[in-house]
């Protein structure tokens, strides 16, 4: 039995100018203010003797390890990302870093609509509408404008919606 993994798809190398912020912000918190600490706490760690057994000490090495991975997957994203800070020429059309507003096109239910702001892979976050660039709904919206009928598929469900507004400031 081997321990092949199928490579990963490549998200879209696109980032908004505030996650590249974010991510920035948290690369110095990990190495200027977190990683300086978790080392003090490692040095008087070692300094009880038996390292084998003393529960800081690994902990702490453990946890340098997590923050030292992370700044790495920073650094290694934040240079090879493109930040997009700047409106499309036609900013009546769907476009990457566009806040859209959907209504279900369906008669079977009563929806409220529902609001989306398409962002790269690294600012994913349902609970503020952040949707990935790379999903099947984005996919979809891509270049749409509004009032435009959308038809994409889901987890095997077909779903309809229809483009109320479009804008590229919250």
């Amino acid at each position: 039995m081997s321990r092949y993994r199928a490579p990963q798809v490549k998200s879209s190398p696109y980032i908004t100018s505030e996650g590249a912020d974010t991510l920035r912000a948290e690369r110095h918190q990990l190495w200027k203010v977190e990683r300086p600490q978790v080392t003090a706490q490692v040095h008087e760690a070692a300094k009880n003797g038996d390292r084998s057994e003393n529960g800081d000490y690994i902990y702490g090495k453990r946890r340098l390890r997590e923050i030292d991975s992370r700044v790495r997957y920073l650094n290694k994203r934040l240079d090879e990302v493109t930040v997009v800070s700047q409106t499309p020429t036609d900013p009546s059309r769907i476009f990457f870093g566009a806040w859209v507003t959907l209504k279900n096109n369906t008669d079977e239910t009563t929806l409220p609509e529902v609001t989306y702001r398409l962002v790269g892979a690294d600012e994913i976050d349902p609970g503020r509408g952040y949707i990935s660039i790379d999903s099947p709904l984005a996919r979809a919206l891509m270049g749409k404008s509004v009032e435009a009928d959308i038809r994409f598929i889901a987890a095997e469900i077909t779903q309809h919606y229809r483009v109320r507004a479009i804008s590229y400031s919250e």
